[in-house]
C-alpha cells in the first residue's frame, strides 16, 4: 500500500502521524511525507510598511530548510515505526500538490488531518481536507483531532 502523508508543523498533524502509526500495518506499507511550502498571498512593498524590509530570498531559503526537516522528522518516526518512508517538499497551493503527487506517486490512499474550521473561517480559509476528499482519485483518510467531552 502506498501512503501519501501531507504534514506541518502543527497539532492536527502529529495527531495525524500517530493514527496513521496505530492504524496500519507496517509491512508492505510506503509512506511518501509531503510538505507543501505556499507562496505568499500577500505582498509586501517597501511603501507600504517602510519600516519593514523583506529579503523574500532568505525567507524561501529558510522556509524550504525548515520543511526538509520536517519531512525528515516525520519520516524518521515511520521508520522507526516499520514503514518504508520517503521525503517530498514542494512549492504552491496545498490542495492542488497534495492531488497531484497522489496522482502521479501514484497514492493508494492520502491521509491527512483537518484542522475543523467552521463557518466564515471555513469559508475565508477554504478546506484543503474537503477539497481533497472530494477530488483525490484514491481514498482520503480525514483524522480530526480529538475534542474533549465535557464531564
Amino acid at each position: 500500500m502506498r501512503i501519501l502523508l501531507p504534514v506541518e508543523d502543527s497539532p492536527f498533524s502529529q495527531e495525524t502521524i500517530r493514527s496513521l502509526i496505530s492504524q496500519f500495518q507496517t509491512r508492505g506499507t510506503e509512506v511518501r511525507v509531503l510538505h507543501i511550502i505556499e507562496p505568499f498571498t500577500a505582498y509586501l512593498t517597501p511603501d507600504m510598511v517602510p519600516e519593514i524590509v523583506i529579503d523574500s530570498a532568505k525567507i524561501e531559503i529558510e522556509r524550504n530548510k525548515q520543511s526538509k526537516a520536517l519531512v525528515a522528522s516525520v519520516a524518521e518516526k515511520l521508520r522507526g515505526a516499520g514503514f518504508t518512508a520517503t521525503e517530498s517538499v514542494a512549492m504552491g497551493e496545498a490542495k492542488h500538490v497534495i492531488l497531484d503527487e497522489a496522482e502521479n506517486w501514484p497514492a493508494d490512499l492520502i491521509v491527512m488531518g483537518s484542522h475543523g474550521f467552521k463557518g466564515l473561517s471555513r469559508f475565508l480559509l477554504g478546506s484543503t481536507s474537503e477539497a481533497v476528499a472530494r477530488h483525490a482519485k484514491c481514498s482520503v483518510l480525514v483524522v480530526r483531532v480529538p475534542t474533549k467531552s465535557p464531564k
